[in-house]
């Protein structure tokens, strides 16, 4: 990554966490601030037994929490376009899949889901999967998938989408994303050239180790290549060295953050050793 791209991607990357983070500052200081009184007059018990601190810290992570929903695809957003030029959320690809293909598709997955004819589950494997749809042909049928994160790339010349989801998924989405990822990449005239079932971060550190067992039912979490998860996604999506920088400014950015709500919410000064970095 040049020098160019690495302002680029920083500043995106800024831009997103600050925007979002001033607009919760704006509701817990401004907007909708903690009020005692009215905590006390709504939930008397509660205000009995418990500090009001405990409950000052749930109604911020309440207003944090919903607006943050969607910071992963924010993110990739903009760090998509600082980096290759065009890169849309929610972008609907139209195209044509064969009737067979489509057929495969249900046979694939039913038998990943329940196995068949007696048999035990099928284990996943992309490359097979893929293959045997892709050979299925058939009269084309017109199909639609939309898709998270759509990335046409001045830079490569090609169009990937990605499935982004939280680090712990679920099986159904995980099921919906590989539904559409095979339909995309069946596609006539292949308008996406690659599909990837995409994580922000991994909770298990290492690839190997990752071990959440609901998409494991759909990928193969560490070998399917079609699987990102954490520096892969966001080197893919901003190029090298992305998620290195992506974590040095969530830590720059936490400093500054974390010592306001100290202050200005909590009403307390910062304790030793906030200022220490917290992701790596």
């Amino acid at each position: 990554m040049t020098a160019g791209n690495n302002i680029s991607s920083i500043e995106a990357i800024r831009a997103v966490i600050t925007d979002m983070m001033d607009k919760v500052m704006e509701k817990v200081l401004v907007k909708d601030p903690f009020i005692p009184e009215k905590f006390h007059a709504e939930k008397p018990l509660y205000a009995a037994l418990v500090p009001d601190e405990i409950f000052k810290g749930s109604h911020f992570e309440r207003r944090f929490t919903t607006p943050f929903g969607s910071a992963w695809e924010k993110l990739a957003l903009a760090v998509g376009k600082a980096h290759h030029g065009h890169c849309e959320q929610g972008a609907a690809v139209e195209g044509t899949v064969g009737e067979e293909s489509l057929r495969r598709i249900q046979e694939v997955l039913n038998r990943l889901e329940h196995g068949s004819g007696g048999a035990k589950k099928q284990k996943p494997s992309w490359n097979e999967e893929l293959e045997y749809i892709t050979a299925g042909g058939g009269s084309p049928i017109p199909v639609s998938v939309t898709c998270d994160i759509l990335i046409k790339s001045a830079r490569t010349g090609r169009t990937c989408a990605y499935e982004l989801k939280g680090p712990l998924p679920n099986s159904d989405q995980t099921k919906v994303s590989k539904e559409k990822m095979f339909k995309l990449l069946a596609m006539e005239n292949r308008p996406v050239d690659f599909a990837y079932y995409a994580l922000p971060y991994n909770p298990y550190g290492k690839k190997d180790d990752y071990a959440w067992s609901f998409p494991a039912r759909w990928f193969d979490m560490r070998r399917d290549p079609c699987v990102l998860i954490g520096e892969e996604l966001w080197d893919s999506v901003g190029g090298e060295g992305t998620y290195r920088l992506f974590i040095s400014e969530l830590n720059k950015l936490g400093i500054s953050y974390k010592e306001r709500i100290y202050r200005d919410f909590l009403g307390i000064e910062p304790p030793h050793g906030f200022d220490a970095e917290t992701l790596r």
